[in-house]
């Protein structure tokens, strides 16, 4: 299987898909909020700490992952984290830690895109309403707009619906002739968008009140403010760290198991990084936080979640060109998310080839209908409730989007750089021209990493269970989420659905390793190395 896999055509192909795997919504809708809302300044100072201390050690580590996966014919983590943790435990145990790795990797990719597809659609369905000028006119309250928008089951399916089925197009065409391709022409359009908007939005000046300046927001955002730095803050810049590089969701792995052995990984991932966080920090805190400063003051810089949907229309159709610069904006959030759940698409659609036989168009084809059903309660929640609270939705992305992933992420550098240790070091520096320093793995990836992952999840436990969270009680749920109290029937239905999920893909990934490595298993020593 090995000598077969689809291959990156180049090297720019596959730095440009990697950087759309990790440019994504969270980079340009997600990023503005949750600095805005914890502080600016504030924000940025444990977000460059976590940059260092847990997105470079964990992209490095999942590149490694991947390659190693790619050289047995795997292209996702249960297997991989098996062939890395069986250096140090026996078959059978390796089984079971490659499992649950599996099984988080499965989860966040399965249950993740159910939601971000959603969004995708939005931003889709946007971009043409801001094209149409739907919003434009000052009678209509943009927030009113977006809450008809998400209740109209036309919008909401026709826009799903396009972009479900352009991302398995994209997936179907394999990894040259489709992923590659495909971010070879958008992700350059993303950046050409993103360059053009910040630099309309940090020339705006002062349009509303002397105070209210564009610059004066990218103040907010860059000052650093030490005596407002609190745990909260921290808390959300680790995790928009992990949300951002799409690092513990298994994408990453999935996307560099097609390498050849001896590609370099260092440059490459240093590379994605990089190109990630001048979309995020650079534009994306250029765009969306200037334009709300300038116009809506610093409540409306902390707009939380509907700073992209609901506050920055009301500054369009004050802007001169506004249609036009509605349409842009929304359309690079589109590009973002597009370009990011492809990856996703594409990691279903490998464990549908490699595992069950089949072909990659019809794994596309199927990945979509998987996301689209599980999605469904996504899409009907407010269709149905005549509410806009998407408490189904939330409950996903309090699980999946930020503890699920941090879980698969201490995980996955456990394995590779604290059980197989040297081995892994070596392995990340094979074909590299810019080596990784011993002594930064074993201080940095090896104990520094493992520990701030660790320390944020017994934080971010502590705080779900003061809240109550761990409870199956629908009134303390709907409580804690802040939702309409009749919506608990739906946050119960999206915890079923994560339970059953969970299950599935712990069965599914052990069922994977085994079929690869069920012999040596069997035996209790390792018989297969390539």
């Amino acid at each position: 299987m090995a000598e077969t896999r689809d291959t990156w055509g180049t090297k720019i192909g596959l730095i440009l898909a990697m950087a759309g795997n990790a440019v994504g919504l969270g980079n340009f809708w997600r990023f503005p909020y949750q600095a805005a809302s914890n502080g600016g300044g504030s924000f940025m100072i444990p977000y460059f700490f976590a940059l260092f201390l847990l997105g470079i050690p964990l992209m490095l580590v999942e590149w490694t992952q991947g390659r190693t996966g790619g050289k047995y014919g795997h292209g996702t983590v249960a297997p991989m984290l098996y062939l890395h943790a069986r250096e140090a435990v026996s078959p059978s145990a390796a089984a079971i830690i490659g499992a649950l790795g599996g099984m988080f990797a499965f989860s966040v990719m399965a249950l993740l895109t159910s939601y971000y597809s959603q969004i995708i659609g939005w931003t889709l369905g946007y971009s043409y309403l801001s094209l149409t000028g739907a919003y434009m006119d000052k009678a209509v309250n943009t927030g009113q707009f977006f809450v008809n928008y998400i209740q109209n089951p036309v919008y909401v399916f026709v826009f799903w619906g396009i972009a479900l089925v352009l991302m398995a197009y994209t997936v179907s065409g394999g990894v040259q002739g489709g992923i590659e391709k495909w971010a070879s022409v958008m992700m350059p359009i993303l950046y050409v968008f993103g360059v053009i908007l910040a630099i309309r939005a940090i020339t705006l000046g002062a349009p509303v009140k002397p105070e209210w300046s564009a610059i004066k927001g990218l103040d907010y955002l860059w000052e650093p403010r030490w005596a407002d730095l609190t745990w909260k803050s921290a808390l959300a810049a680790a995790g928009q760290i992990f949300f951002t590089l799409s690092v513990g969701m298994g994408i990453i792995q999935n996307y560099a198991s097609y390498l050849k052995p001896d590609d370099d990984i260092v440059l490459s991932g240093l590379a994605t990084v990089s190109l990630n966080e001048f979309a995020e920090v650079i534009l994306g805190g250029s765009i969306a936080i200037p334009i709300a400063y300038a116009y809506l003051g610093p409540k409306g810089v902390g707009a939380g979640v509907g700073l992209s949907f609901i506050s920055l229309p009301n500054v369009f159709r004050d802007l001169p060109g506004g249609q036009l610069w509605g349409a842009m904006w929304f359309f690079l959030l589109f590009i973002a998310g597009f370009t990011s759940a492809i990856a996703m698409f594409n990691y279903l659609a490998a464990m549908l080839e490699e595992d069950a036989g089949i072909n990659r168009r019809v794994g596309a084809y199927v990945a979509a209908l998987t996301f689209f059903i599980i999605g469904l309660p996504v899409a009907l929640e407010p269709i149905l409730t005549k509410t806009a609270d998407l408490a189904y939705l939330t409950e996903l992305d309090n699980w999946v989007g930020s503890y699920f992933l941090v879980v698969l992420g201490l995980i996955e550098v456990l394995v590779t750089a604290t059980m197989w240790g040297h081995g892994a070091w070596e392995e990340m520096n094979r074909g590299a021209y810019v080596k990784v320093p011993k002594w930064y793995f074993d201080i940095f990836m090896r104990w520094i990493t493992p520990i701030y992952i660790a320390v944020i999840l017994f934080f971010s436990t502590l705080d779900y269970a003061k809240g109550g969270y761990f409870s199956f009680n629908p009134d303390t749920l709907v409580k804690y989420l802040g939702v309409d109290p009749k919506l608990g029937p739906w946050v119960l239905t999206a915890r079923i659905v994560i339970i059953v999920v969970l299950v599935i893909g712990f069965f599914v990934s052990y069922k994977s390793i085994k079929r690869s490595y069920g012999e040596e298993i069997a035996q209790g020593k390792v018989l297969i190395r390539r």
